[in-house]
């Protein structure tokens, strides 16, 4: 078979040709194995990749010309992709190479190696690579040393060495897969045998508890890993693509999909694990290669090497293989052949891309802190109860002990559950007059525990406080007569994610990946051809990128954390073991728990301000001053639309009863009492929402309960975006404009009024997070340093990488409060040493003044860290480490229409360089105010660059379609807006554009990445001019 790819090239490895004759010069790569190899889907799927390098032709070796023809007939080739499997010819295929000398991507000696477990274990040792406890029963050895067994009810005793049951039995022949695993008698005894799937199995059970006794074996420690595996899969020493699947060891079973294949779950392989990974595929001479990884007792160690193995069902995987395979072959062909063939960049180049301000550096720390996506209103009920059967459960749970008790595992919830059914039915048959009064209670306990059908211990928990002398007085005139015991039984639900903002975190997940190196290209067919930088996903498959994701304990920000997980990585299937594997718990230590002190100086300032809330005038000039010291825009624009406070919430209390009667009417009304609302809410849930709030928010003396302005938005905001296509409330917009102006107040000002008062709750929140992100960053420069400053030789210093040297990435998921104290530090924490240097630093004024304007942190906000290091800088100077700050205020509503415009600095250099390498042919814009500053001239000032990452999703019914590669501000409201093709400077409209994004040229422009073809043009640039300079 022959494949000729001359005329199917995407053109990105070069522009030119041999000569402009037409006939451009490629390499040959022969693909030599089996035909049921070579056929198969992963290879296809390769091969159809490698086609799309204009240098590269593929060539399929016929398997009747293998086996049967010798080898000089065999077709001639530039490269070898050559492997062994069940009836290949390994000993010709030898032959061939020497005969006609192409460059062999699997050494072929090294696999006659591979299929024997005897020296692939003691290659592995070696290297220092860890493998489980073992000796060799050689029964083919003269010498009986090498065969001596002893065997024991529960462990064998092999050459002098013991093995205690559970053990593994492995025939020494790795083409041989029937391995077996003996049980103690204390579980039960008998064996496990593992065998090459069969259909829908991979092992039996079998009672037999005796060792085989003829053939040749290696016995080793049976590893505990929990019932997974891990298939680690190699392209060359710096790539490694994992998947955990179920362990055949544990019932036998393979679990498949719905497609029918083998279930198998993305992994995260640690920076061990990937030099692991190098060591193999360096030690066994195998570009690629698979191999088995067992984590067992905190380490991790290599089972069993299986030579040439392609992942299944895997389009990453796929474009990735190809990448690197095109790239390395025309790297070592490409010379000698005088093809015209530029190096791209590289697994094992250091991860250079540029920088805000337009210099490239190396990128080496990543660290962002995000909000939780779009979630249901949160939602809370108290009752008083005394009934014998809650102070069981109360107990039952250790309320004895503390005094209170959290309830959120499905079997208590349930407890709980049985417990309200079983109340109401007292009430219903009249047995039970004292409990009447809690009926409408209790009623609501049990519509909220039997929401969804099924509980899943993060969207609902039951609290129980124990009052030993039952519900405290309100007043002086209640009876003073002692009350009996009672359990105060609070229930809170709702705050969970919903699937919008499963999609926001997914999308947004996306999108980070545009910061890494590579990044910025825009993803289209064709593109793992030769485009400029293999990007995060390359990048996270080495051992180069060092990833920690951490979440709160809440359940919408872990869920959060996942979905951003599955987009970041490109990861499929559902989110839980995405979640378990991946989302590490950050509340074991504090990290993003609050502090008590923190909220006893909140209580302080709520109080004031609500003091302030309160008062039935227009503010005057005094109250403006109390209420906002800080001077924030967005605050005084809240404050100019309020005007008198009462007023205000008047009219917002007006409008809650009218959209209460409108529920009402739909909850009796035959035509829509059935409809469906968001996330399977009734109308009489969504009425019990708003009916608590209506009560809730102002007394029977008409005093406003400001507390629950930030509630009463909550709840317009979500049934706004979800549920107003079936609610039809006319003055909708109107509630949601009124009470977001008034949260506008509330919610900032409810983390501290003056300065110093949000400085010190903002501590009290966030001090461990900050001391975490503090030590983040100070272990690279720490690591750079040690690394840069013991070497002699001065060219180590030019950016040169070592298995040591990485991207560290950690993201901390987390709620609104970290946010906001984590802004009020970087604003107010003095990161420039005085006021003086921040007035008349322009680009930090611009900085402030844009996060002044911003008035919500809303869902999926974030605030990133870039760390970047210029290794050619002298590793004491202060120009050696670059640190970048980005912030965006999330997503935004979707009658949000006055957003603040950003980002708050773009530096001249950028534009000039995206000037001059736009392909576009209008006009170029001024630099215009935005940008005072040209490259390099304010290099060692602290950097607060605030790029809009995602500020734009909103409930929508299906994934947007804009290319993942850039970083876009956009109302994501269809039909209203759709952006197709876009590139850097350019976008081509597709109706009109959607209130909040401009349509101006220069807009778009510095909210796309520079992509790193233009870094590197500067580069390029800079070093033409030294040459042309010494000329």
């Amino acid at each position: 078979m022959f494949w000729d790819s001359t005329s199917s090239s995407s053109g990105s490895d070069s522009d030119t040709d041999d000569g402009g004759t037409g006939a451009t010069k490629q390499v040959v790569v022969g693909i030599c194995a089996m035909a049921k190899k070579s056929q198969s889907k992963p290879m296809r799927e390769i091969l159809m990749r490698l086609q799309e390098f204009q240098y590269i032709r593929i060539l399929v070796f016929p398997e009747e010309t293998i086996v049967s023809k010798p080898v000089e007939e065999w077709p001639i080739v530039d490269c070898l992709i050559s492997f062994h499997s069940k009836g290949f010819p390994l000993e010709k295929a030898l032959q061939y190479a020497n005969l006609r000398h192409p460059y062999v991507i699997n050494n072929l000696h090294m696999q006659y190696d591979i299929q024997d477990r005897r020296k692939v274990y003691a290659i592995l040792e070696s290297q220092g690579i860890e493998i489980p406890r073992y000796a060799v029963l050689d029964r083919d050895s003269p010498d009986p040393k090498h065969h001596e067994l002893i065997e024991s009810e529960d462990h064998v005793e092999v050459n002098g060495v013991v093995f205690n049951k559970p053990f593994v039995e492995k025939p020494v022949s790795a083409e041989d897969h029937n391995i077996y695993i003996y049980y103690p008698t204390s579980a039960g005894g008998g064996s496990q045998r593992l065998f090459r799937k069969i259909g829908s199995r991979s092992s039996v059970y079998s009672p037999e508890s005796r060792v085989r006794k003829t053939g040749s074996f290696i016995y080793e420690d049976f590893m505990p890993t929990d019932g997974t595996d891990v298939k680690v899969y190699t392209v060359g020493p710096d790539y490694a693509h994992a998947e955990a699947r179920k362990s055949p060891a544990l019932d036998g079973k393979v679990e498949r999909d719905s497609e029918g294949k083998e279930i198998r779950y993305p992994v995260i392989l640690s920076n061990a694990e990937k030099l692991i990974s190098r060591k193999v595929c360096l030690a066994f001479k195998q570009t690629v290669c698979g191999f088995d990884l067992l984590r067992a007792n905190g380490k991790s160690f290599v089972c069993d090497v299986n030579g040439f193995s392609f992942v299944k069902n895997s389009n990453k995987y796929y474009d990735d293989c190809a990448k690197i395979l095109g790239n390395m072959i025309l790297r070592e062909l490409a010379p000698t052949l005088h093809i015209p063939w530029s190096v791209p960049f590289q697994l094992d180049d250091p991860p250079i891309v540029p920088t805000t301000f337009g210099k490239m550096m190396e990128l080496r720390c990543v660290v962002a802190v995000i909000r939780h996506g779009d979630r249901t209103p949160k939602q809370k009920m108290k009752v008083e109860v005394r009934h014998p059967k809650f102070f069981e459960i109360f107990e039952k749970y250790g309320g004895k002990t503390d005094g209170a008790v959290k309830l959120k595992r499905p079997k208590q919830l349930q407890e709980v559950l049985d417990i309200a059914r079983f109340l109401l039915n007292e009430i219903e048959q009249r047995s039970a007059p004292e409990l009447a009064e809690k009926q409408t209670k209790l009623e609501q306990l049990k519509s909220v525990l039997e929401m969804y059908g099924h509980f899943s211990g993060i969207n609902r928990k039951v609290q129980m406080k124990y009052q030993p002398k039952g519900r405290p007085k309100s007043s002086s005139s209640d009876d003073d007569s002692p009350a009996d015991p009672s359990l105060v039984l609070i229930v809170k639900w709702g705050g969970e994610l919903t699937p919008a903002g499963r999609i926001q975190a997914e999308e947004l997940g996306r999108i980070f990946r545009c910061m890494y190196p590579g990044g910025q290209g825009r993803h289209y067919y064709g593109e793992y051809a030769g485009t400029q930088g293999l990007g995060l996903l390359r990048l996270h498959s080495t051992y180069r990128h060092d990833l920690k994701i951490y979440a709160s304990d809440e359940g919408r920000v872990q869920m959060t954390a996942a979905a951003f997980a599955k987009g970041l990585l490109a990861l499929e299937g559902e989110l839980t073991p995405i979640l378990v594997q991946m989302v590490k718990s950050a509340n074991t230590n504090g990290l993003l728990d609050n502090d008590n002190e923190a909220s006893k100086y909140q209580d302080i300032a709520k109080a004031r301000l609500h003091s302030l809330m309160q008062q039935d005038r227009d503010f005057t000039a005094e109250d403006r001053t109390a209420i906002n010291p800080c001077n924030s825009i967005s605050i005084n624009m809240a404050l100019d639309f309020v005007k008198n406070p009462v007023r205000c919430c008047e009219r917002v209390q007006q409008l809650i009863h009218k959209l209460m009667a409108i529920v009402r009417l739909k909850k009796d009304d035959p035509k829509t009492r059935d409809a469906t609302l968001y996330h399977g809410e009734t109308w009489e849930l969504m009425g019990r929402r708003w009916g608590k709030i209506e009560k809730d928010f102002c007394s029977k003396n008409n005093v406003f309960d400001i507390s629950k302005i930030p509630d009463i938005y909550d709840c317009i905001k979500y049934d706004l975006q979800h549920n107003q296509h079936t609610l039809q409330f006319d003055q909708a917009e109107d509630l949601y404009i009124n009470s977001k102006y008034l949260a506008d107040i509330v919610i900032p000002q409810e983390y501290g009024m003056t300065m110093m008062e949000k400085l010190t709750i903002s501590q009290g929140i966030c001090t461990p997070l900050l001391k975490k992100i503090r030590a983040d960053l100070q272990r690279n420069i720490e690591e750079a340093g040690e690394e840069n400053v013991n070497r002699l030789n001065p060219r180590y210093s030019h950016g040169v990488s070592s298995p040591g040297r990485h991207v560290r990435t950690r993201l901390y998921f987390t709620s609104e409060s970290h946010l906001h104290s984590l802004l009020t530090v970087l604003r107010f924490g003095g990161l420039l040493s005085s006021q003086e240097d921040a007035s008349k630093d322009e680009q930090w004024r611009r900085a402030m003044e844009y996060v002044s304007m911003v008035s919500e942190i809303n869902y999926m906000s974030q605030v990133v860290i870039l760390l970047y290091e210029d290794p050619t800088k002298d590793p004491c100077s202060e120009e050696r480490f670059h640190v970048e700050l980005h912030f965006s205020p999330g997503v935004n509503c979707c009658v949000q229409k006055n957003l603040p415009p950003g980002p708050g600095f773009r530096p001249h250099s950028r534009n000039d360089v995206r000037n001059k390498s736009s392909s576009d042919n209008s006009p170029t814009d001024s630099p215009g105010p935005s940008s005072p500053y040209r490259c390099g001239e304010r290099e060692n000032t602290p950097f607060l660059y605030l790029s809009l990452f995602l500020s734009g999703v909103h409930h929508y019914d299906r994934p947007p379609t804009l290319s993942h590669q850039h970083l876009l501000r956009t109302k994501l409201a269809p039909p209203q807006l759709s952006l197709t093709d876009m590139e850097p400077g350019k976008c081509r409209k597709k109706e009109k554009l959607g209130p909040g994004l401009s349509n101006s040229r220069d807009d778009l422009e510095y909210l796309t990445p520079l992509s790193n073809k233009v870094g590197w043009q500067m580069v390029e640039e800079e070093q033409e001019g030294k040459r042309r300079g010494r000329e």
